[in-house]
């Protein structure tokens, strides 16, 4: 069979397949080593001192404490917060919560220390879209609590949740031994149904954890528990309706928070505003998590929006009210 043309002598392709892997190979290779440089530079950069956020502002300075999303460790924000408050520079701290809740000795601890911080000068919390459960606790800590009307706050309460996976264990064909020095120290078995003995001391906790809350609620707020207990049944309310409740203080964004702040330290004119300084590893950690959020948010909007629109604040709402 003849490939070319007439008289012509077949075309050598070999030398030219050879040229072509060398060329694949050196991409490969040269992508495998600025990628190792990224990754270098990447860790370079993360290992570097924190990023600091410019201070807004000209006047005497406010600190800005953020606590965000479900509060399962204090640490990092009491070292802030204890900073803060060894400062003379800092004048007041305003408090910017966006948080559903959390653990109970993490929210705990930073109340604490927010009533500890504002013996020395002035914490106004500022609940942003959701402040409740913990995170409305470590805002009764300060000395004004300002919300937006539409805030999600209160659900004064304290819940656990105790799985039973032995029916789906048994069908899977898995045994879980338990040896135990106590006769109550299997509390919260994953296997089986708590016994009426087991949940009466888990409920014991549950009830003697609710008091503290109702107590730290009153005293933050100046009511009295007889004022808090209709109220602490875990619901959740609006800003405007906290505000109705004395739960609040006034209605108004972080702005209005920081303009009490400014007014109760005796600030004259605008106040600088001085945010923590964030590390590397934070800030790109928030950037995947805007990044996933974003697309998530546009699967939903293109696959339920359209079909049946649900207002934000109906999600997790009991009996499916919305």
């Amino acid at each position: 069979m003849d490939f070319g043309m007439e008289g012509e002598r077949p075309i050598q392709t070999t030398g030219g397949l050879r040229n072509t892997l060398l060329v694949v190979l050196a991409t490969i290779g040269g992508l495998a080593i600025l990628s190792m440089v990224g990754f270098v530079l990447l860790i370079f950069w993360l290992v570097r001192p924190g990023v600091t956020v410019p201070a807004v502002g000209s006047g005497e300075k406010i600190g800005v404490v953020e606590i965000k999303g479900v509060i399962t460790e204090s640490e990092p924000t009491l070292k802030l917060l204890r900073e803060l408050g060894a400062r003379p520079d800092i004048k007041a701290v305003v408090v910017r919560i966006d948080s559903p809740g959390g653990a109970v000795g993490a929210s705990q601890e930073i109340y604490e220390e927010i009533k500890r911080l504002d013996k020395k000068k002035p914490v106004v919390a500022s609940l942003a879209t959701v402040a409740a459960s913990g995170g409305y606790y470590v805002a009764v800590g300060a000395r004004r609590i300002i919300a937006n009307p539409g805030t999600i706050t209160g659900s004064i309460g304290v819940i656990m949740k105790l799985p039973n996976l032995g029916p789906l264990m048994e069908k899977l064909g898995i045994k879980l031994n338990v040896v135990q020095s106590g006769a109550l120290k299997d509390l919260g078995p994953i296997n089986r149904d708590p016994s009426p003995k087991e949940v009466k001391v888990i409920s014991s906790v549950m009830d003697d954890i609710h008091k503290q809350f109702i107590a730290a609620v009153a005293e933050g707020r100046g009511l009295t528990i007889e004022q808090v207990e209709p109220l602490a049944d875990g619901r959740i309310f609006s800003g405007n309706q906290a505000l109705q409740y004395k739960l609040v203080d006034k209605l108004g964004n972080f702005s209005v928070a920081a303009q009490e702040a400014a007014r109760l330290a005796g600030i004259k004119g605008e106040p600088k505003l001085e945010y923590p300084a964030k590390d590397r590893l934070s800030i790109l950690r928030e950037m995947f998590e805007e990044t996933g959020a974003r697309a998530l948010s546009g699967v939903i909007q293109r696959f339920f929006i359209s079909i049946d629109p649900i207002p934000l604040y109906s999600i997790g709402m009991p009996n499916g009210q919305r």
